[in-house]
């Protein structure tokens, strides 16, 4: 299951969550009727939105079956997940984050970086998280620095510029 979001904190008293969304499509995603999933008391739960409205770029949800602010409340840093096969089909050049972890990075010329750990940030800011050798290494996810990527064949290839590999390790 891919994560699309965040529980961040109750919202009000009557059971409402804000989110911190991890899609660029927040209003697709949390639309009325959309079921994500949870994982609460062992398990992965089901929960349906019922409403949901934006507000300062994050989406205020109200989910069947939670009505209290205590309800809501318990939901706090909870990840939001649904099914990978159930994620919208990207524009050619752009990849899930999911797609890029544990993906192997190396260099134009075949020096190994390291191994995706995760990728901070959203679209236009994004940056991978190495982890290598010596250390974490942030790579920006831009076109002119990632020259290729097999998300397939799990394989990134970067040009660097002068110092970005010894910037942050």
């Amino acid at each position: 299951m891919a994560v699309v979001g965040t529980i961040a904190r109750a919202h009000g008293n009557r059971g409402q969550v804000i989110v911190n969304p991890e899609t660029d499509f927040p209003d697709q995603r949390f639309q009325a009727g959309a079921e994500v999933f949870v994982e609460r008391a062992g398990g992965v739960q089901p929960l349906r939105v019922v409403a949901m409205r934006m507000h300062k770029d994050r989406p205020v949800i109200a989910f069947d079956g939670v009505a209290t602010m205590d309800d809501a409340e318990a939901l706090a840093g909870t990840e939001l997940r649904v099914p990978v096969d159930r994620l919208a089909a990207l524009p050619e050049a752009t990849f899930y984050h999911h797609d890029l972890v544990g993906c192997r990075v190396e260099t134009r010329g075949g020096a190994q970086v390291g191994m995706v750990s995760r990728v901070d940030g959203a679209t236009g800011g994004s940056r991978l998280i190495v982890q290598g050798q010596r250390g974490e290494v942030q790579i920006p996810l831009v076109a002119h620095i990632c020259t290729a990527i097999d998300v397939a064949g799990k394989r990134i290839v970067i040009d660097p510029p002068e110092g970005l590999l010894d910037l942050n390790p």
